[in-house]
């Protein structure tokens, strides 16, 4: 088992659910990105979601795509992400998962990047364009590093690519909470809580839910029955209302520091 297992397996010891952050690396910079890194774990992030920019990220919303568009205009690049996680796996141990798109990867090609993630210390990754059936050769090179293989299910997965997408899946299994894109609607609580109890039916995954979670209440309750929520759209909103502000760290690690605090005492229905 990894750091994205050991997290879990600690955080339910405790009752306690995980928090997942999303940051679009190199918005507005590399080196802020870093800072956020130290600054977002001390604040009580469990797991770091780090997007990888790409030119038409097609899976997020306009927050997400216009953060993506800053970053390479910024100059970041995959290789560029894979050594900023090299210098913050010097003196940090959160799991971190980068998300994105197959083009970047292919272009590096799978069994270089798979090698240079590993290398790097990334724990998994999220490849939204690539769907299980088409993952077996990316696949035969990140399971053989040891990095779990994050897949998503979504309120319109039918039951029997549910099962195959969790017998495969490692890591956790990510609910996407709404269709469509990221940022873009407020999920339905009650709808969430039915599709999650019958992907427990199926899988042993933790399972974390995200897509329209922005404030405490929205996370504590959708952690009373999942075992994280993920936290995108609203950060990198709240990165780019302060890329002037010399208190953007600060600013940005109060809000996670009020989403976590609402999820460290949950009782599970």
């Amino acid at each position: 088992m990894g750091r994205i297992g050991d997290k879990f397996e600690s955080l339910h010891a405790k009752n306690e659910k995980a928090l997942i952050i999303y940051l679009t690396a190199g918005d507005p910079s590399l080196g802020v990105t870093k800072e956020l890194f130290f600054g977002l774990e001390s604040a009580g992030a469990d797991i770091l979601e780090i997007g990888v920019p790409f030119s038409d990220p097609t899976a997020d919303g306009p927050v997400i795509q216009a953060a993506s568009q800053r970053a390479l205009k910024a100059g970041t690049t995959l290789q560029g992400v894979l050594d900023l996680v090299t210098d913050v796996r010097k003196t940090s141990s959160i799991p971190i998962v980068l998300f994105g798109y197959y083009n970047p990867i292919f272009a590096y090609g799978p069994k270089n990047f798979a090698q240079a993630a590993k290398k790097a210390g990334v724990d998994g990754v999220l490849v939204v364009d690539l769907p299980p059936e088409e993952a077996r050769e990316f696949r035969s090179h990140t399971d053989v590093a040891g990095i779990d293989f994050i897949s998503l299910a979504a309120p319109t997965t039918p039951e029997v690519r549910l099962r195959r997408i969790a017998a495969e899946a490692t890591g956790f299994l990510y609910y996407i909470s709404i269709t469509g894109v990221t940022g873009t609607a407020v999920p339905r609580i009650e709808d969430i809580k039915r599709e999650v109890s019958k992907i427990r039916r199926i899988t042993k995954l933790p399972l974390a839910v995200g897509f329209g979670i922005s404030n405490s209440k929205q996370a504590q309750e959708i952690a009373r029955f999942a075992d994280g929520v993920v936290i995108g759209s609203a950060v990198v909103r709240l990165i780019d209302e302060n890329k002037s502000n010399p208190d953007l760290v600060k600013n940005v690690c109060t809000y996670v520091r009020e989403i976590k605090k609402a999820l460290r005492w949950q009782v599970d229905d």
